[in-house]
């Protein structure tokens, strides 16, 4: 068995099931903004709180893609763990699994909220060990 290849298969499998939750939760968020939308509708809001929306449909479905790369990511981990010449695949996807985690945090500071030093680290941490599992398992491969 590969040097990373336990290592890259249990953040597989941990980026499989946080993936799969925030999916879920993704999908919650956006029907209670789609509620929020219809509402506000109903009692003829202003065009300020329909932008407001909008960059909360942005932020939601922002949440929605990043979720489904981190499931897609864990899935191509526990997939190639025991599979060294395809480290660098799930090294592209641990990748953007981390891009996606700092445009979040991003969005989070164009939409007026604080940066949040905790929730990037926890963030971070599970993508930056699969990473390290994924090249750990390159290193196996010469």
């Amino acid at each position: 068995m590969a040097n990373g290849s336990k290592f890259l298969k249990v953040t597989g499998i941990l980026m499989i099931i946080f993936g799969s939750i925030a999916i879920v939760v993704s999908i919650i968020a956006l029907m209670g903004i789609g509620a929020l939308n219809a509402f506000s509708n109903a009692v003829g809001a202003t065009s300020y709180v329909a932008k407001d929306l909008t960059l909360l449909y942005v932020g939601g479905f922002l949440a929605l893609l990043s979720s489904v790369v981190e499931l897609v990511a864990g899935i191509i981990g526990v997939a190639n763990a025991q599979k060294p010449e395809k480290a660098k695949v799930c090294m592209i996807w641990g990748i953007l699994v981390a891009v996606m985690c700092i445009l979040g945090n991003i969005f989070t500071l164009i939409g007026g909220g604080d940066f949040q030093f905790f929730s990037l680290l926890t963030g971070l941490a599970l993508p930056v060990l699969y990473i390290i599992g994924a090249y750990k398992n390159q290193q196996n491969q010469f």
